[in-house]
């Protein structure tokens, strides 16, 4: 890759061409979410109003709606231990709400450590960070199955014990000091271990996520995708960025929607495209944009041929 694209600043060009607001959207949106659901359980501690009560692993709002995430449910099976009314109620809503809304968009829209990860992208891309160790994606299979090894060899829902998610809202609610120690040593793996390495190789509550994926309703698409002048943005921002590919290129006749559980619906492919390649869909949505005459290069700009052989 040349040193031009290496300094290439993601979605530079799309705030230039289309303004703050339409490229920065989605991210903006995501910060907002994750806020306002640690909201909802910063509420009671702080304000004496109990909207939320428990974590993210699993909680009650307002006293009725039981919420559970699916991985906690599968650990207590693995355990031997058959979850109560509430929690199997609490995953049936978790689960059908995700079939909807996209089973990663948990990881980008709700979980805590996103931001975390997305920081040390972040920093990954200014510092100029080398890619760093390459994990292979069926990583978080391995871990995933380890875990509920784990849980089966000792009778408990073992993974709670280190999980992030639940250890930084303990640190929000409670004010302890492991969650803090725990978004510490996730940011530092992430920045110089390994590119997007905790989320897309390693915590299995993305793993349980991507496979309701699989079968969500809400996808992007890149149905703009003959109006693509090879930039490169949406790669270098996506966190799951192999997922691209398939739906941009059309390659061996795919469609434009992103097919894959592992895409996380975070948006900012969306967000940093100068072209306005890419949308938010249904997984039935074929429709792709005519094709229109490329312009010509800007002054200082290399053509999309060079793009693609750097």
């Amino acid at each position: 890759m040349t040193a031009r694209i290496q300094a290439r600043i993601a979605g530079r060009e799309a705030w230039a061409l289309h303004g703050w607001w339409t490229a920065h959207k989605y991210l903006i949106l995501r910060r907002l979410t994750q806020l306002g659901v640690l909201a909802l359980f910063l509420s009671g501690p702080l304000a004496g109003v109990w909207i939320a009560k428990g974590t993210l692993a699993a909680s009650l709002t307002f006293d009725a709606l039981p919420l559970t995430d699916p991985f906690v449910v599968l650990q207590s099976l693995a355990a031997r231990h058959w979850p109560e009314t509430t929690a199997l109620t609490g995953v049936a809503i978790v689960a059908g709400f995700y079939l909807v809304f996209g089973g990663r968009t948990f990881c980008a829209w709700v979980c805590p450590v996103n931001p975390v990860t997305d920081l040390a992208a972040w920093m990954r891309r200014r510092l100029g960070v080398e890619k760093g160790f390459s994990m292979r994606r069926e990583t978080r299979w391995l871990v995933a199955l380890a875990v509920l090894a784990a849980a089966a060899a000792t009778g408990t829902v073992a993974w709670e014990m280190i999980n992030p998610v639940t250890l930084i809202y303990r640190a929000a609610l409670f004010g302890t000091l492991a969650g803090l120690a725990v978004v510490v040593a996730v940011f530092v793996f992430d920045l110089v271990v390994a590119r997007d390495g905790w989320c897309g190789h390693v915590c299995p509550i993305g793993t349980a996520y991507a496979l309701i994926g699989k079968a969500t309703l809400l996808r992007v698409s890149a149905r703009g995708r003959a109006r693509c002048d090879d930039c490169l943005d949406c790669f270098a921002v996506c966190p799951e960025s192999h997922v691209i590919a398939p739906a941009l290129r059309g390659r061996d006749g795919a469609g434009p929607v992103i097919a894959s559980g592992d895409c996380t619906a975070c948006g900012r492919c969306v967000d940093v495209c100068p072209e306005r390649v890419f949308a938010f869909t249904h997984r039935f949505d074929t429709r792709v944009d005519a094709a229109v005459p490329p312009p010509p290069p800007a002054a200082g700009r290399s053509a999309p041929a060079a793009l693609e052989k750097a």
